[in-house]
C-alpha cells in the first residue's frame, strides 16, 4: 500500500535565475524605430482605410497568416505584431487572404521591409485532414468554423504569392515552417520533402517562439543589412553555398555513436561506417553526392579544443538524397537534431540540397522573465478583429478566459512537436504578470463570469521548473528531464504553482479557476501538496491525464512512465477527493496505433479499459507529425531515441487503414459497430475465449440480428461475383441489384458518426493539451 500521508509542506526552494543562458542583449534593448511616434494601433491594420485611419501611408512589415485575426496573446500573429511594434515598426495583418492570385496580398501595399508568413497557430496540413488523411469540413482558427479558407502547405503557398506581388524579402515561421526547417518525412505524400526553405523559396526561416531572432532581424532591416548579412542569426535558417565562414565542422554524414560532451570534444565520437550502401538509390544518391560542389569540413585543431566544443561549431548531417533514399541515415539525421536543441550547448546544423545547402543556426536563447512579462504586457485588444462582427472563432472561445503562464516542455513525448517547436527550456511569467492579465480578462473580455478557463501552457504543472544545476542545463543534450526517470537534477518543488493558484483565486471578480491543461503526473507526484491543491479547488469534475498506453513496450517509444505512476497519481486524486468531499473523476488519454505498438498491446490495454469500465468518447489514432522522434519511427521502423545503425532496434509499425482501424476498435471495443472486426481479430489470435457474454470478455457473442445481418451481405457478394462472371462484367438487372446489395452492406461505407465519438476530435499532439501559440 502506498503511503498518503498528509503532506508536508516544503521549505521554500532558493531557485537559481533564470537567465542562465543569457542572449548578448535584452529583447527590448534595441533603440526604436522612428515611426514610433504613431503609437500602438487599437488593432493591427487589416485594410487601406484602417491604415488612413492610423495616418500611416505604408507598411514597415506585413504579416500574412492562416488565421483569423484574434488580438489576444495566444495568437502567434497577435503576439508578433504586437512585439513588432512595440520596437516602433508599423504592422499590418492579412488574414486568411485569397491565394489563387496575388491581388489579396497587395491590399496593404508594399512593405517597407519585409514580409512575415505563418501557416497560423496549426499546421495547415493537420487542420485540415484527419489523422487518415481524410479532409475536415471545419476549422476553429476561422470565422464560423468554415473550414477550406486556407491553404494545403500554406507557407510554401503565401510566400509565393508575396514574391508574386512584390520583391521584397519573405521571412516564414510558426509551427509549420519551425517542424519543417530541415529534410522531413511528409505523412500526407508519404514521402520525405525537402526543407520548407527551398520549397517556398523564402529567404530566412525562423524557428521556435521567435520574438528574439525576429527583432534582431527587424531592426538589422531597418539598419539597411540584407538577409546575406544577417545569416549568423540564432533561431534562424538560411539556404547558404557554404558554412559560414569562421566556423568549423564535424562530419556527421555517416552513421556515428553518440558520445558525451565533457571531457570529449565532439559529442559525436566518429567511426568509419562499414555497412555498404544497401541500395541502388541510396548508390545513385551517393553519385549525385560526389558530383555536388564539396564542403570542407574544418578539423579541431589543439587551439580550438580550449574552446567549448560547441562555440562556431557545426554537424555536417547525410544530405537531402540520402536521407531521401536511406532510412537508416534518415534516423540518424533525426537523432542528431533532436540532441542539438539545447540552445546552452546546440551546434549548427548544415544539410546539402543539390549544390546548396540548409543552414540552421543554434536554437534562440530563452526569454528572461523580465522579458516574457513585457510581452504579455503589450496592449492586446483581446478580442477578434472588428471586421468579424458576431461570426464565432471556435479557438478564441476556448482561450479568451485562460492564460499562458509558461512556454516549452522537458517531457519529450515522441508523439509530440512542443519540444521540437518551443524547446526544453522551461520559460515562466512572474505571478505578477499573470495575475495582471486575470484582471485584463476581468475587465476587457465580454461576457466574462467570474471563471478562469485555464492557468497552464503546453503543460499544467512545469512552471518554474528548471534544472537546479546551471552547468549541467547549458550542457544537457539529453531528449527528456523526466524518461525513463526524473533528472535527479531537475526541481520538481511544485510550491511556485500553488502559490500563484492561490492567488490567483483571491483576485476580486474570480470565482473559480480551473486547469485545463494536461497535467504531467509523473510530476505532480513528487509533490503531494501540488496534487491536493490541484485537486481540492481546481477540477471542474473532471480532471483530463494522459497515460497514452498500458504497456511497456509502446510507453518506451513514447518516452512516458509506466502505469504504475498513473496509478499512484489516481490514489492521490481519489484521496483528495475524498478529503473535499466531493464527486470528481480522471479522463485519461490514449493513442492507437502509435509505432512499437502490437496488436496484443493493443488488446491488453482493451482489457483494461474494460476492467475499470472505462468507455472512450474521444480517441486518437497516432498522426505523424513533421519532425516528430514518433515520426521518425513511423517512417523508418527504426528507433532514434537509442543509437541508430543498419542493425540497429527494428520498430514494428501499424501501417494502413485497415491496421490503425483495428487499433483505434480496440480502444472503443464497447461500440457495437466495432463488434465484427474485433471478433475476426480475436479469433485469428487465439483469444476466442474473450468473445462472449461473461463479465471477462471483451465482446459480446455475435447476435441473431448481426448474423442474419452477416449472411445477407455474403449472399449479395456471391451473386454478385456470379453476376459478373456470367456477363463479364456486363451490368445486367441481376448484377446491378447484387452490386447495390453489396453495397449497401460493404464495410468501407462511412458508418454516421455518434456525438461525442469522433476519433479524430483530438488533434495534433503539439495541439491537443495546449493553447494556441
Amino acid at each position: 500500500m502506498s503511503n498518503l500521508s498528509q503532506p508536508v509542506a516544503k521549505s521554500p526552494v532558493k531557485r537559481q535565475p533564470v537567465g542562465r543562458m543569457k542572449a548578448d542583449r535584452g529583447l527590448f534593448s534595441y533603440p526604436k524605430y522612428w515611426a514610433e511616434c504613431f503609437g500602438p494601433a487599437p488593432f493591427l491594420p487589416m485594410s487601406r482605410k484602417e491604415m488612413d485611419i492610423l495616418g500611416w501611408d505604408s507598411c514597415d512589415i506585413i504579416i500574412v497568416t492562416g488565421d483569423a485575426y484574434v488580438d489576444h496573446p495566444s495568437f502567434g500573429m497577435a503576439v508578433i505584431g504586437r512585439v513588432l511594434e512595440s520596437q516602433g515598426f508599423r504592422v499590418g495583418i492579412i488574414s486568411q487572404p485569397d491565394w489563387t492570385n496575388k491581388s489579396d496580398f497587395m491590399q496593404l501595399g508594399e512593405p517597407n521591409l519585409f514580409f512575415g508568413v505563418t501557416a497560423g497557430n496549426m499546421d495547415s496540413m493537420i487542420n485540415r485532414y484527419t489523422a487518415e488523411r481524410k479532409l475536415r469540413h471545419d476549422d476553429a482558427y476561422t470565422a464560423n468554423n468554415e473550414g477550406g479558407k486556407r491553404p494545403d502547405r500554406a507557407v510554401t503557398v503565401y510566400t509565393q504569392r508575396c514574391k508574386e506581388a512584390y520583391k521584397k524579402p519573405v521571412v516564414i515561421g510558426g509551427i509549420e515552417a519551425s517542424l519543417r526547417r530541415i529534410a522531413h518525412y511528409d505523412y500526407w505524400s508519404d514521402k520525405v520533402r525537402r526543407s520548407v526553405l527551398f520549397d517556398s523559396k523564402a529567404d530566412m526561416l525562423m524557428f521556435g517562439n521567435a520574438e528574439r531572432p525576429l527583432l534582431e532581424m527587424a531592426h538589422r532591416f531597418a539598419a539597411g543589412e540584407t538577409i546575406e548579412q544577417m545569416q549568423d542569426i540564432r533561431g534562424t535558417a538560411v539556404i547558404r553555398k557554404e558554412p559560414l565562414p569562421g566556423w568549423q565542422g564535424v562530419d556527421s554524414t555517416h552513421l556515428d555513436s553518440i558520445g558525451k560532451i565533457d571531457p570529449v570534444i565532439s559529442p559525436y565520437e566518429m567511426i568509419e561506417d562499414k555497412c555498404a550502401i544497401s541500395s541502388e538509390a541510396e548508390k545513385q544518391a551517393a553519385i549525385e553526392e560526389q558530383k555536388a560542389q564539396p564542403i570542407v569540413v574544418q578539423p579541431f585543431t589543439s587551439k580550438t579544443q580550449r574552446r567549448k566544443p560547441w562555440d562556431k561549431t557545426y554537424v555536417l548531417l547525410p544530405p537531402y538524397d540520402v536521407v531521401r533514399a536511406e532510412k537508416t541515415h534518415y534516423a540518424h539525421t533525426s537523432r542528431i537534431l533532436h540532441k542539438e536543441t539545447n540552445p546552452g550547448c546546440a551546434r549548427a546544423l548544415a544539410q546539402r540540397h543539390g549544390d546548396r545547402i540548409i543552414w540552421i543556426n543554434p536554437p534562440a536563447y530563452p526569454l528572461e522573465t523580465e522579458e516574457m512579462d513585457a510581452v504579455f504586457d503589450l496592449p492586446y485588444a483581446r478580442v477578434p478583429h472588428p471586421s468579424y462582427g458576431k461570426a464565432k472563432i471556435p479557438a478564441y472561445d476556448m482561450i479568451k478566459t485562460s492564460v499562458n503562464i509558461m512556454r516549452g516542455c522537458f517531457g519529450g513525448c515522441t508523439f509530440c512537436s512542443i519540444t521540437e517547436h518551443e524547446g526544453r527550456v522551461i520559460q515562466s511569467r512572474s505571478e505578477e504578470s499573470i495575475i495582471r492579465e486575470i484582471e485584463q480578462i476581468r475587465d476587457k473580455v465580454p461576457g466574462f463570469t467570474g471563471v478562469i478557463s485555464d492557468l497552464g501552457g503546453p503543460t499544467a504543472n512545469m512552471y518554474k521548473l528548471r534544472c537546479k544545476s546551471p552547468k549541467a542545463e547549458q550542457a544537457c543534450r539529453r531528449l527528456s528531464c523526466v524518461w525513463p526517470e526524473i533528472c535527479g537534477h531537475l526541481d520538481t518543488d511544485q510550491t511556485p504553482t500553488v502559490e500563484l493558484y492561490r492567488k490567483a483565486r483571491d483576485v476580486e471578480g474570480v470565482k473559480k479557476v480551473l486547469i485545463a491543461s494536461g497535467v504531467r503526473y509523473d510530476l505532480a507526484i513528487e509533490d503531494p501538496n501540488y496534487v491536493r491543491e490541484l485537486v481540492t479547488h481546481h477540477v471542474g469534475g473532471y480532471l483530463k491525464i494522459a497515460p497514452e498506453h498500458t504497456e511497456k513496450a509502446p510507453l518506451d517509444k513514447m518516452m512516458k512512465p509506466g502505469m504504475g505512476t498513473y496509478d499512484r497519481f489516481k490514489e492521490m486524486f481519489d484521496k483528495y477527493t475524498k478529503e473535499a468531499g466531493k464527486d470528481q473523476y480522471l479522463i485519461p488519454y490514449f493513442i492507437s496505433a502509435h509505432p512499437g505498438t502490437e496488436d496484443e498491446d493493443m488488446l491488453n490495454l482493451a482489457l483494461w479499459l474494460k476492467e475499470r469500465n472505462f468507455k472512450l468518447d474521444q480517441v486518437q489514432n497516432f498522426y505523424p507529425s513533421p519532425m516528430a522522434n514518433a515520426t521518425t519511427m513511423y517512417h523508418t521502423g527504426k528507433n532514434p531515441i537509442h543509437k541508430v545503425s543498419h542493425k540497429s532496434e527494428e520498430v514494428s509499425i501499424p501501417k494502413g487503414e485497415i491496421h490503425r482501424r483495428l487499433h483505434r476498435a480496440f480502444l472503443r471495443y464497447h461500440d457495437p459497430v466495432n463488434w465484427p472486426l474485433l471478433r475476426k481479430t480475436l479469433t485469428e489470435m487465439g483469444k476466442g475465449y474473450l468473445i462472449g457474454n461473461g463479465a471477462k470478455c471483451l465482446v459480446p457473442a455475435e447476435s441473431r440480428n448481426e448474423l442474419k445481418g452477416r449472411e445477407q451481405k455474403e449472399f449479395a457478394k456471391r451473386s454478385a461475383n456470379k453476376a459478373y462472371a456470367k456477363g463479364k462484367g456486363a451490368q445486367s438487372p441481376n448484377a446491378k441489384k447484387a452490386q447495390q446489395g453489396l453495397t449497401r452492406f460493404s464495410d468501407n461505407q462511412p458508418h454516421n458518426k455518434v456525438a461525442g465519438t469522433d476519433p479524430d476530435s483530438r488533434r495534433q499532439s503539439n495541439s491537443r493539451r495546449k493553447k494556441p501559440h
